[in-house]
């Protein structure tokens, strides 16, 4: 027996489709369809001389260049400089920026980036990134349209007590800029006894590596946040790559921004592990658990779920919840990133202005009124507007108003609700989400 065409496929979708209004283009999917099928052979990456980017092929195919410039210019205030003959990188869109052909409405801006650093030994290698993020830190701490918010790098050497908390020995650090600046902070050992924690004390274990800002985003005019994941390793002398925290990040969910970096990407890319895809969907699995179970997020949740579906050839259950994000109602998952803002503002000593989350929350709740319309538009607008009345009690740099926080979790009930209920009208998500959810 056959298999059925896209356009055949396409009719079981439509059908899930309609029973809850998710908008879907017939066209689009079907075209969408065919060429997942057609990706089947030929070389995984693939470049786009004209734009200068190159991916993996799944991901150019979501991926817009409307913003590419936009996101060219944002690039440059987190990416790392190469050094010639020493440091060696490819900067490139992850998340939701890197789907933006299907996401009207990305949430932050994710980069990510591989640092390949050519020294004598390993420790050098780790000692070079600590130069680097150190002096990232100080080059970026704060512009006329951004804001540096934290890094993670480095290992705690021992168990210790901070911020009323236990870190054990070989977690990651989390930094201020200031803390960087200054080369440690204040904690304590489990005895009582304190402690200073050097910013060289965890570089020989660098682990997770990540720095984030708070930046302008003068494409939709709202703040945003900008973030740049490394995946670090260390080039030895013979030609030994080695990652540094242990792990070579696959490639599956990256636009590279600079074709001239296809070289380097070729390097590394051929050491990521035969079992890498295996491992990125268990790692998306175990996320797709944690929204669906514990930290309820079933936005979170069906973004990680199309990226499982489009790699996995489940290509029915991928192009419905790739039509969700592309309709209007999507634009809900904005609110995270409101959200976001909410969090750094109100966190003490922050620099940002309050007026900043109100115009924010405004221009969401425009954008709402513009798409939607009916009962919908009637009961999102009702909860934003009740959420927006309630900032005007709220100070930049204090703790979150009480009815801050009872508005802010009726928003994130009502989002909940909408992304659940149009991801189950399709039978076979429904059993998926069943089954991740009961795993261990």
């Amino acid at each position: 027996m056959s298999n059925p065409s896209p356009k055949e496929d396409i009719q079981k979708i439509i059908q899930s489709a309609q029973r809850l209004g998710v908008e879907l283009d017939e066209a689009d999917a079907v075209q969408w369809l065919t060429a997942m099928s057609a990706m089947q052979t030929g070389d995984a990456i693939v470049v786009n001389e004209r734009a200068g980017i190159f991916g993996h092929k799944v991901s150019m195919l979501d991926f817009s260049e409307t913003d590419l410039e936009h996101f060219r210019r944002l690039g440059r205030l987190v990416e790392f400089a190469d050094v010639p003959g020493k440091v060696e990188t490819a900067l490139a869109l992850s998340g939701s920026a890197a789907q933006s052909r299907i996401q009207t409405y990305p949430g932050d801006a994710d980069y990510f980036e591989r640092v390949n650093i050519l020294a004598a030994t390993r420790d050098d290698a780790c000692k070079i990134l600590a130069d680097l993020i150190r002096e990232k830190t100080a080059a970026t701490l704060k512009g006329a349209n951004y804001l540096m918010i934290e890094a993670k790098f480095g290992s705690y050497p021992m168990d210790v007590a901070r911020g009323g908390k236990t870190r054990k020995k070989g977690d990651s650090i989390s930094w201020t800029p200031q803390e960087i600046l200054a080369g440690g902070f204040e904690a304590a050992l489990p005895d009582g006894t304190p402690t200073f924690v050097r910013w060289e004390d965890g570089m020989l274990e660098p682990g997770w590596c990540k720095l984030d800002w708070v930046t302008t985003d003068g494409a939709r005019g709202q703040l945003v946040n900008a973030s740049n994941m490394l995946d670090v390793t260390w080039e030895a002398p013979d030609g030994t790559i080695v990652p540094l925290d242990g792990y070579l990040d696959p490639y599956f969910q990256e636009v590279y921004l600079d074709a001239e970096s296809v070289p380097i990407f070729s390097k590394l890319a051929q050491h990521v592990s035969a079992d890498a895809l295996d491992n990125y969907v268990a790692q998306l699995e175990h996320e797709i658990n944690k929204y669906v179970t514990k930290d309820i997020n079933y936005g979170k949740a069906a973004k990680r779920m199309y990226n499982v579906f489009r790699l996995t050839g489940r290509y029915e259950e991928a192009v419905f919840v790739r039509e969700l994000f592309d309709e209007p109602a999507s634009m809900l998952y904005q609110v995270w990133s409101l959200f976001r803002t909410m969090e750094e503002c109100t966190a003490p000593d922050s620099n940002i202005p309050i007026e900043n989350v109100k115009a924010q929350a405004d221009q969401l709740m425009m954008s709402v009124i513009r798409a939607l319309e009916g009962d919908e538009e009637t009961m999102v607008v009702k909860h934003l507007l009740r959420l927006r009345q309630s900032l005007d009690k709220q100070e930049s740099g204090h703790t979150m108003h009480e009815d801050v926080e009872t508005a802010r979790a009726e928003v994130i009930n009502l989002v909940n609700n909408f992304f659940y209920e149009k991801m189950t009208s399709m039978p076979a998500i429904k059993v998926y989400m069943d089954e991740v959810g009961q795993k261990k």
